[in-house]
């Protein structure tokens, strides 16, 4: 028995199996933006919760035929506020994977996870003791919405650098107690063993820039989510804007924007000023996690 024990460890050693990863994600009324989502991360994850929001366009129907979604309904633990329900689903939900998955994946629709080796560099991330792997965001630009085969992240690599889209959408589930996130998922404060690379390679690009009417359209969808607790509160700011406003930042983004996937670009390079928040020694404010909610899974 003890010579099959080692025999296992030594396979595990120097035959890895495939990480079992698990991601987590909330729909509503994305059947536009569905098949470019499902196109990048069908090749990798396992499983693909869906937990959707009632959406009356074609989504349901889209993600009930792919073979590796798991669609389910959002639950509201905050009736009053999709950001507050939003924020505690994102901290419950991976909890669920405790025991069945290597690694999972908690994202919105317009993010997709990215690194030219991405099974190589997991890989070398769990041979390191590694548990948690922030990704560096980007806000992709593009003046155009993309054909229907096209894969984006190989297509329409331009893309600002953006500190607010630093996100730690990755993370090992077993090692994790909490992840703590603030609204929005733009910051976390996880409890556990948590071990961040030495050097930060994960990149995140967020969609949602394909020409100015889209953006227009897309904002009008994400604020009609929104409770009017949220608009009270300021959180629907981003998504108001006139036609002159969104292509001000289009010209900004363009001005700063740069080929993700240039060999020589070196994103894990620190920017000049306030370093990136998991390498902060303390966070810059505190953050108050929600109460605990009924599991979201």
């Amino acid at each position: 028995m003890r010579l099959a024990q080692r025999l296992k460890r030594v396979l595990r050693r120097f035959w890895p199996r495939k990480p079992r990863i698990h991601l987590y994600t909330i729909c509503w009324n994305e059947a536009q933006i569905l098949p470019f989502f499902l196109r990048h991360y069908e090749s990798w994850v396992d499983r693909i919760y869906v937990y959707d929001n009632g959406s009356t366009d074609e989504s349901r129907a889209i993600l009930a035929q792919h073979p590796k979604v798991k669609l389910r309904d959002f639950p509201w633990s905050y009736p009053d506020s999709f950001v507050l329900s939003q924020r505690a689903f994102f901290d419950r939900c991976w909890r669920n994977s405790r025991g069945r998955a290597d690694w999972v994946v908690v994202t919105d629709l317009d993010e997709h996870l990215h690194h030219p080796d991405l099974m190589g560099y997991l890989a070398t991330c769990r041979r390191k003791g590694i548990t948690c792997i922030p990704a560096l965001g980007y806000e992709m630009v593009s003046d155009r919405f993309p054909g229907p085969h096209e894969c984006l992240a190989r297509t329409i690599t331009s893309g600002a650098p953006s500190r607010k889209m630093n996100k730690l959408r990755l993370f090992d589930p077993d090692a994790l107690i909490r992840t703590n996130f603030t609204t929005g998922c733009h910051r976390a404060a996880p409890k556990g063993r948590v071990v961040y690379p030495e050097r930060d390679e994960l990149l995140l690009l967020h969609y949602k820039n394909f020409g100015v009417d889209y953006r227009l359209t897309r904002n009008k969808l994400l604020l009609a989510e929104l409770r009017p607790i949220d608009i009270e509160k300021g959180r629907g700011h981003a998504y108001v804007g006139s036609r002159e406003e969104v292509e001000a930042i289009f010209e900004k983004l363009r001005a700063t924007a740069l080929d993700v996937t240039d060999p020589g670009y070196r994103p894990w390079d620190e920017p000049e000023g306030r370093p990136r928040w998991w390498r902060e020694p303390w966070p810059s404010a505190p953050l108050s996690p929600p109460r605990e909610s009924p599991s979201a899974a």
